[in-house]
């Protein structure tokens, strides 16, 4: 699995004109799913997203995880991370998951968070969406749960 995380003041999803997702202070996570992934992915992110260390301390100092800040989750389905442009201009998404497999761990995320106590409001999967926010910082940190980078 691979995420973009943006730390934000503000975010929301809306699609056909109505916000289905929106949240103030926390993480914006835009979540790709490959066909290699298992929940052991998504259980590996969603630790690393909970304990990143991306808020400032009293010291302006970035110390404090969304855990320490109780800031919620937006969590934005995009298969488009894993397009692949090394052979030419137009993406290729051969490695992004099937769409069920997607859903499932997609969703499997998000019970997981909510599990941990943290509010984590969604888009919705498979559908063209507009996603709005302001990037506070800006902060965006990539991850991968194969640690490719």
């Amino acid at each position: 699995m691979r995420t973009v995380v943006q730390r934000v003041s503000r975010a929301q999803v809306t699609i056909h004109g109505e916000i289905t997702g929106k949240i103030g202070h926390g993480l914006l996570v835009f979540l790709g799913v490959a066909k290699a992934d298992t929940r052991t992915d998504a259980d590996y992110l969603v630790g690393k997203i909970l304990g990143l260390r991306v808020f400032e301390d009293p010291d302006r100092k970035m110390n404090l995880s969304l855990t320490d800040t109780h800031g919620a989750v937006l969590a934005v389905s995009q298969f488009t991370l894993y397009g692949d442009v090394r052979r030419g201009k137009r993406p290729s998404f051969d490695e992004a998951a099937p769409p069920e497999m997607a859903r499932e761990l997609c969703e499997y995320f998000v019970s997981k968070i909510g599990e941990a106590g943290f509010v984590c409001e969604t888009g919705q999967f498979r559908e063209m969406m507009q996603v709005e926010l302001v990037n506070d910082g800006p902060v965006t940190i990539l991850l991968d749960s194969t640690r490719a980078f």
